[in-house]
């Protein structure tokens, strides 16, 4: 396997985490706020410059996110107590526990979809399911 075909591994199996994870229901968040709940989720009690470095989003489209999820119960804001001047972000019990909730959901009847014969279609998970032990995830910030 080569570098693109590694990408465009990826790119599917985000294409299919997504099926799944929209399954679960409609969400009111707009894909925006999708990603900033996403950052916040990895790294908690993080600051909005660090959400706008991380995303790559423009502040002022970051900072209105965050007010409008956090008016809807689904981020809390609080004062830095090592520098009273930042504010930190993180998300409510609430969302914790949505996000888990859509994120935990099994992919089978995804994968079975994309993939029509059914002995394939578990040949597929098996191996995901090896592959995600194989592989260890990123060392780029803290869990949930």
């Amino acid at each position: 396997m080569d570098g693109m075909q590694l990408l465009g591994l990826g790119r599917r199996l985000i294409e299919l985490g997504r099926q799944v994870i929209d399954e679960a229901g409609p969400t009111a968040i707009t894909p925006g706020e999708a990603a900033v709940i996403a950052d916040v989720f990895r790294y908690p009690d993080c600051s909005v410059r660090e959400i706008v470095a991380r995303t790559g989003f423009a502040q002022s489209h970051v900072s209105a996110s965050v007010s409008r999820l956090r008016e809807r119960g689904l981020l809390e804001t609080a004062a830095d107590p090592a520098d009273g001047r930042r504010t930190l972000v993180r998300l409510t019990d609430r969302a914790r526990r949505a996000v888990r909730a859509r994120a935990d959901r099994p992919a089978d009847e995804a994968i079975a979809r994309a993939v029509a014969d059914p002995d394939r279609a578990r040949r597929v998970v098996a191996l995901l399911d090896e592959l995600a032990r194989l592989l260890p995830p990123a060392k780029d910030g803290p869990r949930a």
